[in-house]
């Protein structure tokens, strides 16, 4: 007769706990450490403001509030201000308010802020009235390297606009469907000589008041790099354009790309600044449709005063300035209006002047011309033509 199989051993049930014990465990350490972490949120705050405001730069939130259990930090900020101090004069340089920030952070890497802003946003010179109010659809930023020295920054606009505050009314100044501005330091630190390469882009732009050509929507993509800071801390512009140019600095343009209408145009070089405070340097641009910014360029203004004798002398060898200048008013007393006419078919002419100055060239598939852009001491040279002065910068 055989034996009946002995009972098998029970195994222990603890083992079927133990996996939603550790579970457990790892959860309240987990909400320890994001409690701790929120709560260190107040003290890094006030650490980091009273950093920058020792560098000029004063930020204040009328109220603040934590939140993002349990992977984020969630820091919401109501009505804050940013104001700028010159620190060499202790004198305020620029006020701005929001209406709300939300900054965002990873546990795992809280040296990564993403920004959410709220407008709108006014912004004043000093302690004066606000001077500009600017608004936006969506607003975004990304921080890299707080608390400490930041290592790069990236802003984002949709529908962003500019208004000039004029007394009680607000008068449009800028515009754009979208904007991008990113800069980093590629050497230095922003305390210890920075240099600073910074990207912008801008789609469907256009500025008002500044010239009749930047007020027709563009599209921009620039890339330039600044060398000849001192620091970044807040200062007067004109301080830090005469630090630059003491230092032997200048703004270098790696790339940049602008398109508005039929113009297309891309452009590199480097400017610099003289001691009067002018821009100077030369800019080497390919282009294609210049003719079709001619009248914009006001160049239809020069043939009144007469046309510059070296572009006469390449589109119409022989002739002198003053003898157009003669004819065209000539033109006007026998046929009122007439002399009009003949101005505007004499841009072709100043067009295939400019044109003559290049090479030829393909930009994109079409055909375009390489010329370049000077700038000397403040003055905007394109070719013979003197189209624009920019102001001494300090």
């Amino acid at each position: 007769m055989s034996r009946l199989p002995q009972a098998r051993r029970r195994r222990p049930l603890w083992g079927l706990f133990l996996a939603p014990v550790l579970l457990l465990i790892a959860a309240v350490a987990w909400s320890a450490f994001w409690f701790f972490a929120a709560s260190q949120v107040d003290v890094q705050a006030d650490a980091w403001r009273a950093r920058e405001a020792k560098a000029g730069r004063v930020y204040d939130c009328a109220k603040r509030s934590v939140a993002g259990f349990p992977f984020r930090l969630e820091v919401r900020c109501a009505d804050p201000s940013v104001a700028l101090f010159s620190q060499a004069a202790g004198t305020p340089l620029m006020n701005a308010k929001l209406d709300e920030i939300l900054v965002v952070a990873q546990v795992w890497d809280p040296k990564r802020v993403i920004a959410e802003f709220k407008g709108p946003a006014t912004v004043a010179d000093g302690r004066g009235p606000a001077s500009y109010a600017v608004n936006w659809s969506v607003g975004q930023a990304s921080v890299r390297g707080l608390p400490g020295p930041p290592q790069r920054a990236d802003l984002v606009f949709e529908q962003p606009t500019v208004e000039r505050i004029e007394g009680s009314a607000a008068v449009p100044a800028a515009r754009a469907d979208h904007a991008e501005l990113h800069g980093r330091f590629a050497e230095g630190t922003p305390s210890d000589h920075p240099v600073l390469e910074t990207s912008l882009q801008i789609a469907g732009g256009s500025i008002q008041g500044a010239h009749p050509l930047l007020a027709e929507p563009f599209s921009a993509d620039i890339q330039g790099r600044v060398t000849g800071l001192k620091d970044f801390r807040p200062k007067p512009w004109p301080e830090r354009f005469r630090e630059i140019q003491a230092a032997g600095g200048h703004v270098e343009i790696v790339q940049s790309r602008i398109q508005q209408g039929e113009l297309l145009a891309v452009a590199s070089g480097t400017l610099t600044l003289t001691a009067n405070g002018g821009i100077e340097g030369e800019v080497q641009m390919t282009v294609a449709g210049i003719e079709k910014v001619i009248p914009a360029l006001g160049l239809d203004k020069m043939l009144e005063n007469g046309v510059p004798q070296a572009t006469l002398d390449r589109v119409a060898p022989g002739v002198k300035s003053q003898d157009v200048s003669n004819l065209i008013g000539a033109l006007d007393r026998a046929i009122p209006g007439l002399g009009k006419v003949v101005k505007q078919n004499a841009n072709v002419g100043v067009a295939a002047g400019i044109n003559a100055l290049g090479k030829e060239a393909t930009l994109e598939g079409r055909k375009a011309r390489t010329f370049p852009l000077r700038f000397s001491d403040g003055a905007v040279v394109l070719g013979p033509f003197k189209v624009a002065r920019v102001p001494p910068l300090f």
